[in-house]
Protein backbone atom coordinates (compact mmCIF):
# COMPACT_ATOMS: atom_id res chain seq x y z
CA UNK A 1 0.00 0.00 0.00
CA UNK A 2 1.53 3.33 -1.07
CA UNK A 3 2.03 5.37 1.88
CA UNK A 4 -0.06 8.60 2.74
CA UNK A 5 1.84 12.36 2.94
CA UNK A 6 1.45 14.01 5.66
CA UNK A 7 3.01 17.58 5.96
CA UNK A 8 3.40 20.22 9.42
CA UNK A 9 4.32 23.87 9.32
CA UNK A 10 5.25 25.25 12.67
CA UNK A 11 7.79 28.41 13.57
CA UNK A 12 10.43 26.92 15.31
CA UNK A 13 11.04 23.79 17.84
CA UNK A 14 12.16 26.12 20.68
CA UNK A 15 10.62 25.25 24.09
CA UNK A 16 6.86 25.92 24.71
CA UNK A 17 4.07 24.30 24.73
CA UNK A 18 3.34 24.22 21.02
CA UNK A 19 6.58 23.04 20.53
CA UNK A 20 6.32 20.11 22.93
CA UNK A 21 3.07 19.33 22.07
CA UNK A 22 3.93 19.02 17.79
CA UNK A 23 6.94 16.64 18.78
CA UNK A 24 4.37 14.08 20.63
CA UNK A 25 2.13 14.36 17.82
CA UNK A 26 4.83 13.40 15.37
CA UNK A 27 6.35 10.64 17.61
CA UNK A 28 3.10 8.80 18.05
CA UNK A 29 2.45 8.17 13.92
CA UNK A 30 3.09 5.38 11.76
CA UNK A 31 5.94 5.55 9.62
CA UNK A 32 5.08 2.71 8.33
CA UNK A 33 2.14 4.04 6.84
CA UNK A 34 3.32 7.57 6.11
CA UNK A 35 5.47 10.34 4.85
CA UNK A 36 5.90 13.35 6.81
CA UNK A 37 7.15 16.35 5.88
CA UNK A 38 8.03 19.46 8.23
CA UNK A 39 8.37 22.43 7.33
CA UNK A 40 9.55 25.13 10.05
CA UNK A 41 10.19 29.06 8.91
CA UNK A 42 13.23 28.20 11.80
CA UNK A 43 15.06 24.89 11.62
CA UNK A 44 16.49 25.85 15.38
CA UNK A 45 15.20 25.28 19.07
CA UNK A 46 15.84 23.09 21.86
CA UNK A 47 13.79 20.38 20.06
CA UNK A 48 15.32 19.66 17.02
CA UNK A 49 16.75 16.82 17.70
CA UNK A 50 13.68 14.71 19.06
CA UNK A 51 11.74 14.83 16.07
CA UNK A 52 11.65 11.29 14.59
CA UNK A 53 14.53 10.61 12.13
CA UNK A 54 12.16 9.48 9.55
CA UNK A 55 10.33 13.13 9.24
CA UNK A 56 12.32 15.25 6.53
CA UNK A 57 12.83 18.53 8.13
CA UNK A 58 12.64 21.61 5.98
CA UNK A 59 13.06 25.35 6.47
CA UNK A 60 11.64 27.89 5.17
CA UNK A 61 12.94 31.27 6.49
CA UNK A 62 11.59 34.59 4.69
CA UNK A 63 14.45 37.81 3.91
CA UNK A 64 14.97 39.96 6.68
CA UNK A 65 16.60 42.23 4.14
CA UNK A 66 16.28 46.06 5.46
CA UNK A 67 15.02 46.99 2.05
CA UNK A 68 11.73 46.83 2.38
CA UNK A 69 10.58 46.45 -1.80
CA UNK A 70 13.42 43.63 -2.03
CA UNK A 71 12.62 42.10 0.71
CA UNK A 72 8.59 41.70 -0.38
CA UNK A 73 9.77 41.26 -3.96
CA UNK A 74 12.61 37.80 -2.67
CA UNK A 75 9.56 37.15 -0.14
CA UNK A 76 6.74 36.59 -3.00
CA UNK A 77 8.92 34.67 -5.43
CA UNK A 78 10.00 32.22 -2.50
CA UNK A 79 6.60 32.15 -2.02
CA UNK A 80 4.97 31.38 -5.28
CA UNK A 81 7.85 28.45 -6.24
CA UNK A 82 7.16 26.72 -2.93
CA UNK A 83 3.78 27.20 -3.49
CA UNK A 84 4.09 25.47 -6.77
CA UNK A 85 6.40 23.04 -5.24
CA UNK A 86 4.29 21.43 -2.94
CA UNK A 87 0.52 22.05 -4.72
CA UNK A 88 -1.81 19.46 -3.80
CA UNK A 89 0.96 16.90 -3.16
CA UNK A 90 -0.40 15.88 0.11
CA UNK A 91 -3.00 13.85 1.54
CA UNK A 92 -3.06 16.08 4.86
CA UNK A 93 -1.62 19.09 6.04
CA UNK A 94 -1.28 21.45 9.14
CA UNK A 95 -0.11 24.23 10.46
CA UNK A 96 0.35 23.66 13.48
CA UNK A 97 1.37 27.21 14.90
CA UNK A 98 -1.21 29.43 14.28
CA UNK A 99 0.45 32.59 14.24
CA UNK A 100 2.83 31.51 11.20
CA UNK A 101 1.36 33.50 7.74
CA UNK A 102 4.10 31.18 5.88
CA UNK A 103 2.77 28.06 7.68
CA UNK A 104 -0.52 28.96 6.52
CA UNK A 105 -0.04 29.62 2.93
CA UNK A 106 2.35 26.09 2.74
CA UNK A 107 -0.31 24.10 4.18
CA UNK A 108 -3.24 25.33 2.21
CA UNK A 109 -1.02 25.14 -0.92
CA UNK A 110 -0.17 21.43 0.04
CA UNK A 111 -3.66 19.63 0.24
CA UNK A 112 -7.22 20.21 0.13
CA UNK A 113 -7.56 18.14 3.63
CA UNK A 114 -6.19 21.40 5.59
CA UNK A 115 -6.16 22.24 9.18
CA UNK A 116 -4.97 24.81 11.42
CA UNK A 117 -4.33 24.13 15.06
CA UNK A 118 -5.56 26.93 17.25
CA UNK A 119 -3.41 26.86 21.31
CA UNK A 120 -4.56 29.29 22.43
CA UNK A 121 -7.89 31.24 23.25
CA UNK A 122 -7.35 34.04 20.69
CA UNK A 123 -10.52 35.86 21.78
CA UNK A 124 -8.81 36.54 25.63
CA UNK A 125 -5.43 36.95 24.03
CA UNK A 126 -6.68 40.26 22.06
CA UNK A 127 -8.38 41.83 25.59
CA UNK A 128 -11.99 40.38 24.44
CA UNK A 129 -11.59 42.27 21.07
CA UNK A 130 -13.77 40.41 18.24
CA UNK A 131 -12.73 42.81 16.18
CA UNK A 132 -8.64 42.44 16.72
CA UNK A 133 -9.46 38.45 16.97
CA UNK A 134 -10.72 38.36 13.61
CA UNK A 135 -8.14 40.66 11.90
CA UNK A 136 -5.27 38.30 13.02
CA UNK A 137 -7.32 34.98 12.07
CA UNK A 138 -7.79 36.34 8.70
CA UNK A 139 -4.28 36.95 8.46
CA UNK A 140 -4.02 33.40 8.86
CA UNK A 141 -6.96 32.73 6.70
CA UNK A 142 -8.94 30.72 8.65
CA UNK A 143 -11.76 30.66 6.80
CA UNK A 144 -9.48 28.74 3.50
CA UNK A 145 -8.83 25.89 5.89
CA UNK A 146 -11.37 22.99 5.81
CA UNK A 147 -10.78 22.40 9.60
CA UNK A 148 -10.15 24.54 12.57
CA UNK A 149 -8.75 22.41 15.73
CA UNK A 150 -9.22 23.75 19.04
CA UNK A 151 -7.38 22.25 22.10
CA UNK A 152 -10.00 23.15 24.86
CA UNK A 153 -14.06 23.46 24.82
CA UNK A 154 -13.60 27.26 26.52
CA UNK A 155 -11.48 27.98 23.50
CA UNK A 156 -13.67 26.97 20.87
CA UNK A 157 -16.64 28.55 22.39
CA UNK A 158 -14.76 31.84 22.76
CA UNK A 159 -13.53 32.11 19.36
CA UNK A 160 -16.65 30.60 17.34
CA UNK A 161 -19.14 32.90 19.52
CA UNK A 162 -17.25 35.85 17.79
CA UNK A 163 -16.30 34.41 14.33
CA UNK A 164 -19.20 32.17 13.58
CA UNK A 165 -18.05 31.59 9.70
CA UNK A 166 -15.75 28.91 11.34
CA UNK A 167 -18.31 27.36 13.60
CA UNK A 168 -19.28 24.44 11.28
CA UNK A 169 -15.43 23.33 10.59
CA UNK A 170 -14.08 23.10 14.47
CA UNK A 171 -13.72 20.91 16.50
CA UNK A 172 -11.72 19.63 20.10
CA UNK A 173 -8.62 17.56 20.24
CA UNK A 174 -6.59 17.85 22.94
CA UNK A 175 -2.28 17.65 22.42
CA UNK A 176 -0.89 14.33 23.41
CA UNK A 177 1.01 13.72 26.36
CA UNK A 178 4.44 11.50 26.11
CA UNK A 179 3.50 9.55 29.33
CA UNK A 180 6.23 6.49 29.11
CA UNK A 181 8.60 9.07 28.25
CA UNK A 182 7.98 11.42 30.89
CA UNK A 183 7.81 8.98 33.73
CA UNK A 184 11.11 7.79 32.60
CA UNK A 185 13.15 11.27 32.21
CA UNK A 186 11.80 11.97 35.62
CA UNK A 187 13.91 9.53 36.92
CA UNK A 188 17.42 11.65 35.67
CA UNK A 189 19.27 12.93 38.67
CA UNK A 190 19.79 16.92 38.54
CA UNK A 191 22.65 18.38 40.60
CA UNK A 192 21.78 22.23 40.14
CA UNK A 193 18.89 22.68 42.76
CA UNK A 194 18.44 20.28 46.14
CA UNK A 195 15.04 20.13 47.97
CA UNK A 196 14.80 21.54 51.51
CA UNK A 197 13.45 19.31 53.95
CA UNK A 198 9.95 20.65 55.11
CA UNK A 199 10.13 23.31 53.19
CA UNK A 200 7.24 23.24 50.39
CA UNK A 201 8.56 23.47 46.44
CA UNK A 202 6.44 25.22 43.73
CA UNK A 203 7.43 24.50 40.27
CA UNK A 204 6.68 26.84 37.01
CA UNK A 205 7.44 25.42 33.93
CA UNK A 206 7.11 27.80 31.03
CA UNK A 207 7.60 31.27 28.73
CA UNK A 208 8.56 34.36 30.96
CA UNK A 209 6.17 36.90 29.07
CA UNK A 210 4.34 38.70 31.31
CA UNK A 211 0.84 39.49 28.94
CA UNK A 212 0.02 35.81 29.00
CA UNK A 213 1.91 33.58 31.89
CA UNK A 214 1.60 36.84 34.44
CA UNK A 215 4.54 35.62 36.86
CA UNK A 216 4.65 38.94 38.78
CA UNK A 217 1.11 37.63 40.09
CA UNK A 218 3.09 34.63 41.95
CA UNK A 219 5.98 36.95 42.45
CA UNK A 220 3.70 39.62 44.48
CA UNK A 221 2.18 37.17 46.57
CA UNK A 222 5.22 35.20 47.29
CA UNK A 223 6.13 38.59 48.79
CA UNK A 224 3.07 39.16 50.86
CA UNK A 225 3.23 35.15 51.59
CA UNK A 226 6.70 35.68 53.25
CA UNK A 227 5.69 38.75 55.27
CA UNK A 228 3.37 36.80 56.67
CA UNK A 229 5.69 34.27 57.77
CA UNK A 230 5.35 31.49 55.48
CA UNK A 231 8.42 29.69 54.51
CA UNK A 232 8.21 28.21 50.94
CA UNK A 233 10.49 27.87 47.18
CA UNK A 234 9.53 28.46 43.66
CA UNK A 235 11.37 27.10 40.58
CA UNK A 236 10.86 29.20 37.72
CA UNK A 237 11.37 26.84 34.56
CA UNK A 238 12.01 29.09 31.25
CA UNK A 239 12.98 32.17 29.76
CA UNK A 240 11.70 34.87 27.46
CA UNK A 241 11.34 38.34 26.90
CA UNK A 242 10.68 39.41 30.65
CA UNK A 243 13.02 36.83 32.16
CA UNK A 244 15.38 39.93 33.28
CA UNK A 245 12.35 41.88 34.45
CA UNK A 246 11.20 39.17 36.69
CA UNK A 247 14.78 38.29 37.94
CA UNK A 248 15.14 42.20 38.76
CA UNK A 249 11.40 42.48 40.50
CA UNK A 250 12.51 39.52 42.81
CA UNK A 251 15.77 41.22 43.84
CA UNK A 252 13.61 44.32 44.91
CA UNK A 253 11.33 42.33 46.77
CA UNK A 254 14.71 40.66 48.17
CA UNK A 255 13.06 37.12 47.16
CA UNK A 256 16.44 35.44 45.85
CA UNK A 257 16.06 32.68 48.48
CA UNK A 258 12.86 31.91 47.84
CA UNK A 259 12.39 32.15 43.76
CA UNK A 260 15.23 30.59 42.02
CA UNK A 261 15.67 30.68 37.98
CA UNK A 262 16.87 27.55 36.23
CA UNK A 263 16.30 28.91 32.96
CA UNK A 264 15.77 26.51 30.13
CA UNK A 265 15.19 22.99 30.63
CA UNK A 266 14.93 20.55 28.12
CA UNK A 267 13.83 18.12 30.63
CA UNK A 268 11.98 19.64 33.66
CA UNK A 269 10.57 16.30 34.75
CA UNK A 270 12.83 15.47 37.94
CA UNK A 271 11.88 19.16 38.96
CA UNK A 272 8.31 18.35 39.19
CA UNK A 273 9.00 14.81 40.68
CA UNK A 274 10.54 16.81 43.57
CA UNK A 275 8.06 19.53 43.46
CA UNK A 276 5.11 19.51 45.99
CA UNK A 277 3.11 21.17 43.50
CA UNK A 278 3.07 23.11 39.74
CA UNK A 279 1.85 26.67 39.80
CA UNK A 280 0.39 28.74 36.84
CA UNK A 281 -0.54 32.49 37.04
CA UNK A 282 -1.38 32.70 33.24
CA UNK A 283 -4.42 35.28 31.60
CA UNK A 284 -5.41 32.93 29.19
CA UNK A 285 -4.03 29.64 27.60
CA UNK A 286 -4.60 27.19 25.12
CA UNK A 287 -4.83 23.82 27.23
CA UNK A 288 -1.64 23.50 29.07
CA UNK A 289 0.58 21.18 28.57
CA UNK A 290 1.76 21.78 32.22
CA UNK A 291 -1.45 20.94 33.33
CA UNK A 292 -1.01 17.18 31.61
CA UNK A 293 2.14 17.00 32.81
CA UNK A 294 1.44 17.37 36.39
CA UNK A 295 -1.23 14.88 36.45
CA UNK A 296 0.68 12.41 35.24
CA UNK A 297 3.78 12.49 37.53
CA UNK A 298 0.81 13.22 39.85
CA UNK A 299 1.71 16.82 41.04
CA UNK A 300 -1.40 19.16 42.13
CA UNK A 301 -1.82 22.24 40.46
CA UNK A 302 -2.67 25.56 41.60
CA UNK A 303 -3.56 27.30 38.74
CA UNK A 304 -5.42 30.68 37.61
CA UNK A 305 -8.99 29.51 35.86
CA UNK A 306 -7.69 28.92 32.22
CA UNK A 307 -8.74 26.29 29.40
CA UNK A 308 -11.14 23.76 31.18
CA UNK A 309 -10.41 24.03 34.57
CA UNK A 310 -13.76 23.33 35.57
CA UNK A 311 -12.70 19.50 34.59
CA UNK A 312 -9.92 19.62 37.02
CA UNK A 313 -10.91 21.94 39.89
CA UNK A 314 -10.85 20.05 43.19
CA UNK A 315 -9.68 16.54 41.61
CA UNK A 316 -5.99 17.64 40.53
CA UNK A 317 -5.43 20.73 42.05
CA UNK A 318 -6.39 24.45 43.30
CA UNK A 319 -7.93 27.32 40.45
CA UNK A 320 -8.59 30.58 41.01
CA UNK A 321 -9.27 33.78 40.06
CA UNK A 322 -6.75 35.79 37.02
CA UNK A 323 -6.21 38.20 39.61
CA UNK A 324 -2.94 39.03 42.00
CA UNK A 325 -5.02 38.34 44.89
CA UNK A 326 -6.61 35.58 43.58
CA UNK A 327 -3.34 33.97 43.70
CA UNK A 328 -2.30 34.73 46.82
CA UNK A 329 -4.57 33.47 48.47
CA UNK A 330 -4.67 29.53 46.40
CA UNK A 331 -1.27 29.60 47.33
CA UNK A 332 -1.78 30.15 51.25
CA UNK A 333 -4.70 27.82 50.62
CA UNK A 334 -2.60 25.12 49.50
CA UNK A 335 0.45 26.01 52.07
CA UNK A 336 -2.02 25.97 55.08
CA UNK A 337 -4.50 23.15 54.30
CA UNK A 338 -2.28 21.00 51.47
CA UNK A 339 -4.32 19.30 48.66
CA UNK A 340 -4.52 15.40 47.65
CA UNK A 341 -5.19 14.50 44.43
CA UNK A 342 -8.97 12.92 44.27
CA UNK A 343 -8.49 10.94 40.84
CA UNK A 344 -5.25 9.28 39.39
CA UNK A 345 -4.77 10.33 35.11
CA UNK A 346 -4.89 7.72 33.03
CA UNK A 347 -2.72 8.96 29.90
CA UNK A 348 -3.47 5.63 27.92
CA UNK A 349 -6.77 6.29 27.54
CA UNK A 350 -6.18 10.01 27.12
CA UNK A 351 -3.80 9.61 24.34
CA UNK A 352 -6.01 6.77 22.29
CA UNK A 353 -8.67 9.09 22.07
CA UNK A 354 -6.72 11.85 20.66
CA UNK A 355 -5.08 9.26 18.60
CA UNK A 356 -8.15 8.36 16.91
CA UNK A 357 -9.82 11.80 16.43
CA UNK A 358 -6.46 12.66 14.58
CA UNK A 359 -6.39 9.53 12.42
CA UNK A 360 -10.08 10.28 11.39
CA UNK A 361 -8.84 13.97 10.25
CA UNK A 362 -5.56 12.36 7.91
CA UNK A 363 -8.00 10.27 6.74
CA UNK A 364 -10.37 13.16 5.79
CA UNK A 365 -13.02 11.30 7.65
Amino acid sequence: MEKKKLLFTAYNLGIGGIETALVNLLKRLDYKNYDVTLILEKKEGIFLDQIPKEVEVLEYRISDNKFVLLRKIKNRLKLIKWKNKLKNKYDFSCNFATYSIPGALLSLAASSNSTLWMHANYYVLYDYKEKEMRKFLDTVFIRKFKRVVFVSEENMRDVTEHYEEIKDKSIVCNNFINGDEILQKEKEKIDDFKKEKDVPLFVNVGRHEEHQKKLTRIIEASKKLVEGGYKFKILFIGDGPDYFNYNALVKKYKLDNVIEFLGRKSNPFPYYKMADAVILSSEYEGYPVVFLEAMLIGKPILSTKVSDWENLDGKFGLFCDRDEASVYENMKKYLDNGFELQEQFDYKKYNKEIYEKIMKMIENK
